[in-house]
């Protein structure tokens, strides 16, 4: 069991409130089975998820549609056709669908520990977003869980978050993963977790919450960035641009990001000119001290 420091955090998001879960995928099922099966197990339960797919094949739709019949929560697929890289329209797509108070975001190379939700709605806060944090596992490891996570008809499954805590010490001490710590010391809400200005750095589309209204007045994310890479730190400027206050989510809500070859980044670095483009924009205009 993990240690928590600090006070008890009282939630601005009601126990029965809505949460919805806007998970990005495209052509890699066999992770995703995985990544739903561990929002099967959450300890919350008071959420939805919304697939946002790129574009996948067919065998992903099936996994979706099989793993329906015994979800624990709704689900609903949406989906594009595959035209390139477009992952701001489809989180755009599925946001419209979204029946939730509260967004919390995910990648579908993701898996979740069985408190991901529940320390989401603890951190939620009228008027800010929460940016997540991740453990990477490398490629032996994910070659061995996805091996190991059995898959009869995409319904039964071999894989035990209590089996993989056990064994957290020495995947870090053989580099399976990249930290072990956050799985077992958890802090609550203080003004540390507090950023006072906008900050590039540790901003991870895969582990992302924010109020759904505070996305909507935003229009959502930005279109125009199309090709990997940025989208999600622009969603982040906008808002708090907005006035939303950003609050990290680390050592609290790390997901255990599956390893997998780098796509085509070949607009990352003009995604990125864009993104600081309205950076510099907003500071050219802003109030200079007196």
């Amino acid at each position: 069991m993990a240690i928590r420091f600090g006070k008890k955090l009282t939630s601005q998001l009601g126990a029965t409130e809505l949460i919805t879960v806007l998970l990005a995928t495209y052509n890699w099922p066999q992770a995703l089975a995985l990544c739903l099966h561990t929002l099967n197990d959450q300890t919350d339960r008071q959420f939805e998820v919304l697939i946002a797919d790129d574009g996948s094949s067919a065998a992903t739709a099936d996994l979706i549609q099989t793993f329906t019949s015994i979800a624990r929560f709704p689900i609903q697929h949406v989906w594009q056709e595959d035209i390139g890289f477009r992952k701001a329209r489809i989180l755009n797509a599925a946001l419209e669908r979204a029946q939730g108070t509260y967004l919390v975001f995910l990648d579908g190379d993701c898996m979740v520990q069985p408190d991901f939700i529940a320390r989401h709605r603890q951190l939620a806060q009228s008027g800010h977003l929460v940016t997540g944090s991740r453990v990477l596992l490398n490629a032996k490891l994910t070659e061995q869980i996805i091996a190991a996570a059995t898959f009869a008809g995409s319904l039964n499954k071999t894989w035990s978050f209590k089996s993989f805590l056990s064994k957290v010490p020495y995947f870090r001490l053989t580099g399976g993963i990249n930290k072990a710590l956050p799985f077992f010391i958890q802090f609550p809400l203080n003004r540390f977790r507090l950023y006072r200005h906008f900050v590039w750095r540790r901003i991870k589309g895969c582990n992302m919450a924010c109020w759904a209204d505070d996305a909507r007045k935003i229009g959502g994310f930005d279109v125009s960035l199309t090709g990997w890479g940025h989208e999600d730190a622009d969603f982040v400027f906008r808002l708090q641009d907005s006035g939303v206050k950003r609050i990290s989510g680390a050592w609290a809500t790390e997901v255990l990001h599956l390893h997998h070859p780098v796509g085509d980044q070949s607009r990352a670095a003009e995604n990125a000119l864009r993104v600081r483009a309205k950076i510099l924009a907003k500071a050219a205009t802003a109030p200079r001290p007196v």
